[in-house]
């Protein structure tokens, strides 16, 4: 009989709720935009230099990308999903 009602009483529960995981999601689509936006720019002759290393776009851009990115997993993961609004 006590073991039905601890079974009852621990259901399986999730740590996070839906909000948590949409911006995890939203964060993991910064990071991985950003790593995308820092790709390429290679050459395959080693004797010929290519300026595209030093763009603003993989300079600036990307990395703030990827930071926003991990900032949204932080907060995603310091989110209280059971908090009411107005309770």
């Amino acid at each position: 009989m006590g073991e039905k009602k601890r079974k009852e009483q621990s259901k399986a529960e999730f740590i996070f709720g839906k909000k948590n995981y949409k911006f995890m999601l939203i964060g993991l689509a910064c990071i991985v935009i950003g790593f995308i936006l820092m790709s390429g720019g290679g050459s395959d002759d080693p004797n010929v230099w290519n300026p595209d290393v030093f763009s603003w776009r993989r300079i600036r851009l990307a990395p703030t990308l990827v930071l926003i990115g991990f900032g949204f997993q932080v907060y995603a993961i310091l989110l209280n999903p059971d908090k009411d609004s107005k309770k």
